[in-house]
């Protein structure tokens, strides 16, 4: 196959970084883009050198080789449609609709048209998370006894997104469900979750909370407990915490970690630690979209297929569900 020409739809905060992504992937010849605002889609294309079209219709008819789609997530499952329907391989970012109900339609729409979909999780490409990955599947670290997954934002995303986002869990640790499930290849069938809300006011007013924690049980009795928070003044913080029968593992911690030592004569990390989700995946994301620029020139790739990331949900809804009536949830 000659130079890739593909598609993106939606150049808010993560698509106009995909944006650049796409048009500096070794192999990608050609990026035509669109957003519902038509003046944001014109100024982002010409920042990185794409075509700007006036909506997907009209990108899918430029003749796109596959599709990346970067907007909102009540329109992520007609995206998903109208990228299998025109026959063209489709990376939807995150999730795969709104809630599970919402996504099994579109699950069975893949299926009927033997569609290829992958669903953005970039901590898969993140070289920190493959790596604990091949130590685990390798027995590095024995059987494992305790997970700790976070993540944490410095300042919490605007009210308005809040207010439409299905919650912290849904929103957010639903990467480090995923994470989780892929290391390990366990499901998690039970979770017991709480959250609290010290910070913004307007946060609880929209039905969400800045902090939660959620105990998981894997369907071999192992726990991992996961936490988020929106208020992380110290930096973004992301980790995941391996701790086996025979070792242990960190993902995330190096000089840029966002945290400090309180043991006398302790410097480490020293480093100034992220400030944001794509300045800490900067590098996985770029991997992510090389991925996806193989898999449309037919390559096998590792990328999150959507029955995955629908499983990683259906977590997310039960942490929510558990949230809502304080009591533990069966992954059903």
């Amino acid at each position: 196959m000659t130079d890739l020409h593909l598609g993106l739809a939606g150049v808010g905060r993560i698509g106009a970084m995909h944006a650049r992504t796409l048009v500096e992937t070794p192999g990608v010849g050609r990026v035509t883009l669109t957003d519902v605002d038509a003046a944001r889609a014109r100024e982002v294309g010409a920042q990185v050198g794409a075509e700007a079209v006036v909506d997907v219709a009209a990108l899918l008819a430029a003749g796109v080789d596959g599709l990346v789609v970067a907007t909102g997530t009540a329109q992520h499952p007609e995206l998903i449609r109208a990228g299998v329907e025109a026959g063209v391989p489709v990376l939807c970012e995150k999730p795969v609709a709104p809630d599970v109900a919402l996504s099994l339609p579109v699950l069975d729409l893949i299926a009927r048209h033997r569609g290829v979909v992958r669903i953005g999780h970039q901590r898969r490409y993140d070289r920190g998370y493959r790596e604990a990955r091949r130590a685990h599947a390798a027995g590095e670290l024995g059987w494992l006894h305790s997970i700790r997954a976070t993540t944490c934002d410095v300042v919490p995303p605007p009210i308005a997104f809040l207010a439409t986002s299905g919650g912290l869990f849904r929103d957010c640790s639903v990467h480090d469900v995923d994470v989780i499930r892929w290391i390990t290849g366990r499901e998690v069938v039970e979770v017991y979750a709480r959250g609290s809300n010290n910070g913004d006011p307007a946060i609880g007013e929209v039905g969400d909370v800045d902090s939660a924690l959620a105990v998981c049980t894997l369907d071999d009795g192992t726990l991992a407990v996961v936490t988020a928070s929106r208020c992380n003044g110290a930096g973004h913080d992301v980790r995941l915490e391996l701790q086996g029968s025979r070792g242990s593992l960190v993902v995330g911690l190096d000089e840029r970690s966002a945290l400090r030592s309180a043991e006398p004569g302790v410097v480490f990390p020293g480093g100034t630690p992220h400030t944001t989700f794509a300045e800490r995946f900067a590098d996985a994301y770029r991997a992510e979209i090389a991925a996806f620029a193989g898999l449309v020139r037919g390559e096998p790739d590792e990328l999150c297929t959507p029955e995955d990331a629908v499983a990683a949900s259906k977590v997310a809804d039960a942490a929510q569900e558990s949230l809502r009536t304080g009591a533990p949830v069966r992954v059903g």
